[in-house]
């Protein structure tokens, strides 16, 4: 590579001559995917916006001005391009570089960006921040066409309008998200995307006119012409009637074109929308020709784009293949996600019942309280969200949902650490704001076998809230079933693991393996220790917990949630007033947001892996006498 090694920062790029920046874009695209085949990755999304990154850090000088990101995971180039191109050996890795935009990394990166369609709002708050302390600086916001589809962005637009605060919001339109954007306003921006055929006559006119003498005035008094007759005979935009000054569609990979569209936009005194099109995977053809599956990808052949390593089933296929058995046998049955088909395993439940999948956008908001509806006139909504995007739904569980008692399923997906992709993307607070709701039940499923049964009962059998939450990822160790077939959840439900005298460890989840693992290391010291596992954490099972607990009544309870955001009060508190000489301790991730890297390396560094969990354990009974 030639360039690329060069490159530091907006002054490195803005000595670039035009044919070199092009040159940089190629060499770019075999970084990103020589690189992400080793560490695996965000890929498609990143080679979509080369170009556009190129343009970006040319026009604006990111360690000064701000570019907000939205949702992030598309900033590998912008990475690349501000000094780190060293660090993707370990992208993604635990102590290694983040695949999201983190300040503490750079001060090349504004915001933390893990949420979608919260990037305007925050721009719109820099933007205003640096008029009212009367400072000097660029305020620019990179908005995904899946992200526009949440409300948020529409409300961070509006307000934008009316500020008259100058700031660029590019609005990246690839017609994707994670899989295919739906709804409205993916339908009136494929009405604004011009044919292949009008961009390449473009493209061909533009090359023709500035070959000519005085061709660049021309070609900008005709394109200024242009959109002057445009805006008189055609319609205007859905961000001109807001207020906001549009450009586009401009293509996404001209870097010519877009450099001179954000010169232009950056001058501006104003909001301005840039509408981009870009095409997600560009430049690498297993990626164009399967974009949501680069999406978010593992280890893979670069020369055949095919993935490494051993292909198992996960929860979210698990939880796909169930929703088809049971919609067979009741017609009442839909599912509903959040631009997340995909990911939550829901493809084959679209393809089968295409009138009963509700792919809303992102607006996880506006899914669940349309579940609330759907409910209150006879259906049977099941909503599967990750658990760290129903956290935007926490209001509508409770004001749309609960108050009324209604039968709405929430599967609640990659509850727990995920992994990877860090801070913003761990389910650690779900089990706190679920048990909070009246009238919840919460069923944690430790296997695929027992999510199917779970799944069956809080669909078939259930009649208020409920909520199943499951990891990321397949079985570990454990591949039985506890729940039992006609098994009520009113009361609670529990599971005992194994029985000893001298401590009982209590549970739930998949992290009964790392458990039953501690109880061995403990058993070969001669420590003798009871395992429970709770199938319920809403309703606590406290009376069946009481009479399984040791006769020595030291408990300790192990959660993969965020201190405070778990069991461990309650039942503490429970285990008190029932047992007087009780004696309570218990582990959790610590009062933090916990960081990236594999979910191994993750439960060692917060004290959730097997040795740490058997060595707190001891030294409790050792302090406790």
């Amino acid at each position: 590579m030639r360039i690329l090694p060069k490159i530091n920062g907006h002054e490195d790029l803005v000595k670039l001559t035009d044919a070199e920046r092009t040159e940089l874009c190629g060499e770019i695209r075999e970084f990103l995917v020589s690189s992400v085949s080793k560490t695996g990755g965000h890929l498609a999304s990143n080679l979509g916006t080369v170009e556009l990154s190129v343009a970006i850090e040319t026009v604006f000088d990111t360690m000064k001005d701000r570019l907000v990101f939205d949702v992030g995971h598309q900033s590998y180039v912008h990475k690349m391009l501000t000094g780190r191109q060293t660090d993707f050996e370990h992208l993604r890795q635990f102590g290694g570089m983040s695949g999201f935009p983190k300040p503490y990394e750079s001060a090349s990166d504004a915001f933390v960006a893990g949420h979608a369609s919260s990037s305007v709002s925050i721009a719109l708050g820099m933007a205003r921040a640096r008029s009212l302390l009367h400072q000097d600086y660029q305020v620019v916001a990179l908005l995904g066409d899946g992200a526009a589809t949440g409300g948020m962005a529409f409300e961070a637009l509006n307000d934008a309008a009316v500020s008259r605060e100058p700031m660029v919001v590019i609005l990246n339109d690839n017609a994707m998200s994670i899989d295919r954007n739906v709804g409205g306003l993916s339908r009136h921006l494929s009405r604004l995307r011009s044919s292949d055929a009008y961009l390449r006559l473009k493209q061909h006119y533009r090359s023709f006119v500035m070959k000519l003498p005085g061709g660049k005035r021309f070609y900008g008094f005709t394109s200024r012409l242009k959109n002057r007759l445009k805006r008189m005979i055609l319609p205007s935009t859905i961000f001109e009637n807001m207020g906001l000054t549009y450009f586009g569609p401009i293509d996404g990979h001209d870097l010519p074109a877009l450099i001179s569209v954000l010169r232009s936009a950056r001058d501006l005194k104003g909001p301005v929308v840039v509408h981009v099109i870009t095409q997600k995977g560009h430049g690498y053809t297993p990626a164009e020709q399967h974009p949501s599956k680069f999406h978010g990808i593992g280890k893979f052949d670069p020369a055949t784009g095919k993935t490494l390593g051993k292909k198992s089933e996960t929860f979210s296929e698990s939880f796909g293949d169930t929703m088809l058995e049971l919609a067979e046998k009741d017609e009442r049955i839909c599912a509903i996600t959040a631009a997340m088909p995909g990911g939550t395993g829901l493809l084959k439940f679209r393809n089968h019942y295409p009138r009963r999948t509700f792919d809303v956008g992102i607006a996880e908001e506006h899914a669940v309280s349309m579940a609330g509806g759907l409910a209150k006139q006879g259906m049977v909504p099941v909503v599967a969200i990750y658990s760290t995007f129903l956290q935007r739904a926490y209001d509508q569980i409770m004001q749309d949902v609960a108050i009324l008692k209604l039968h709405v399923v929430l599967a609640v997906d990659r509850a727990g650490l995920v992994g990877e992709d860090g801070e913003t993307h761990h389910g650690i607070f779900d089990v706190g704001f679920l048990r909070q709701t009246p009238g919840m039940t919460v069923l944690c499923p430790a296997s695929l076998a027992e999510q199917k049964q779970m799944l069956r009962w809080a669909v078939e059998d259930c009649t208020g809230p409920v909520a199943v939450r499951y990891p990321r990822g397949g079985d570990g160790t454990y591949r039985d079933s506890a729940w039992i077939p006609g098994m009520a959840a009113r009361d609670g439900a529990l599971a005992c693991h194994r029985t000893g005298a001298d401590v009982t460890l209590i549970t739930y989840g998949t992290l009964l393996d790392n458990v039953m693992q501690a109880a061995e290391l403990l058993d070969r010291q001669g420590i003798h220790a009871t395992v429970l596992r709770l199938l319920t954490v809403a309703p606590l099972p406290v009376a069946q917990i009481v009479s399984g607990i040791s006769a020595r009544h030291h408990v300790v309870i192990v959660e993969e949630v965020c201190a405070g955001s778990g069991i461990r009060q309650d039942l503490a508190w429970e285990l008190c007033h029932a047992l007087p000489d009780c004696k309570v301790d218990g582990i959790d991730l610590g009062h933090r947001f916990v960081t990236h890297g594999s979910p191994a390396s993750l439960y060692q560094y917060c004290g959730l892996d097997a040795q740490s969990i058997a060595d707190y354990t001891r030294e409790v009974l050792r302090h406790e006498g």
